[in-house]
């Protein structure tokens, strides 16, 4: 038979669904089992997100396609908060919406990388930024992370990683699977580094709105002058909103970056599914109308489950796209053969 992609055919199978069917061949004799697979929201989204999702399907003006960089209203809100989020000057040109993070972070690595490239991580790594970069044949260096530091980058490791040629410094706070929290002073250092070695900082946010502080900006860099010229930040409204089925993200960035994102997205997909673009910009724009009602915490009924009504309530200015504060999500394991 013809030959397959070398580069795709040398990866290993899917992880997750492996160990979902580990879990189901699990016959409870060592006890209940624990699943650390996935991480996923451990409870439903929110019914008018369901409805809305439901809305959306049924919809006409949704059966077209859509602006190859996301709906310009979604694009408005979403930068709306992350500028205040961030306290930062970003503007819906700024932003890119993709279906999902996994997405966000293919194009956001063939935007700045190549064939025979490199791109730095960190290691232990989120296993599908890895394999992305494998099958497209951008080669991967990978900087130590030591437990006993909280599996937080070094500032000296990175710097002796970093030279002429590493296109791109590919970072996951919260990080997945570690689940360590890059505090804002180090994402500092590593983004300066990266400017003076002409590398792009790539920073996956994707657990961003699961941070138990949510009146605090995780970083500072998006008001760094320049950032637009060094710095990729993405997100996943998937996560946020309990609905990774329903694939939605976004990439922030610099006005340039996303000009060369929309030409792979053209590629990719001419639309996001009419689902997301509904959900994401019918959820923004209500969520937003909640903004005075600030920090107010969920009420739980008998069987755990979340008010609908207070969950929509608990929406600040600074958690725009967030439904109620949730726990720190289960981390996924990477696995490898």
């Amino acid at each position: 038979m013809p030959h397959f992609n070398p580069l795709v055919e040398k990866l290993s199978p899917p992880p997750v669904p492996s160990v979902l069917a580990w879990g189901k061949a699990y016959d409870g004799a060592k006890g209940p089992l624990i699943d650390l697979s996935q991480a996923v929201p451990g409870y439903p989204a929110h019914p008018d997100l369901l409805k809305w999702l439901g809305e959306a399907a049924a919809s006409a003006a949704y059966t077209g396609y859509g602006a190859i960089e996301g709906e310009a209203e979604l694009r408005h809100a979403y930068a709306e908060h992350v500028a205040a989020l961030y306290g930062a000057a970003v503007t819906a040109g700024n932003i890119h919406i993709t279906s999902g993070c996994n997405q966000a972070f293919i194009a956001a690595a063939m935007a700045v990388a190549g064939a025979g490239d490199t791109v730095l991580m960190t290691n232990p790594y989120y296993f599908n930024q890895e394999t992305t970069l494998a099958m497209l044949g951008i080669n991967v260096e990978l900087a130590p992370l030591d437990a006993g530091a909280g599996f937080l980058p070094e500032v000296e490791t990175i710097a002796s990683a970093l030279r002429p040629g590493i296109r791109a410094l590919a970072l996951v706070s919260p990080n997945n699977p570690t689940g360590a929290v890059y505090p804002p002073e180090l994402l500092q250092r590593l983004y300066e580094l990266c400017r003076a070695n002409g590398t792009w900082l790539i920073l996956d946010e994707t657990y961003r709105d699961f941070l138990p502080d949510a009146a605090a900006a995780p970083h500072g860099l998006l008001r760094t002058p320049g950032w637009e010229d060094g710095f990729i930040g993405l997100y996943s409204f998937s996560k946020s909103f309990c609905i990774p089925g329903h694939r939605l993200g976004a990439i922030t960035t610099g006005k340039r970056v996303v000009e060369q994102v929309a030409k792979i997205m053209d590629n990719l997909r001419a639309a996001r599914p009419p689902g997301g673009r509904r959900q994401g910009t019918a959820g923004a724009r209500r969520l937003a109308a909640r903004q005075s009602r600030r920090d107010r915490r969920p009420r739980r009924g008998a069987e755990g489950d979340h008010d609908p009504t207070t969950a929509m309530e608990a929406a600040s200015g600074r958690r725009l796209f967030r439904l109620y504060p949730p726990p720190l999500p289960r981390h996924r394991i990477a696995l490898r053969r």
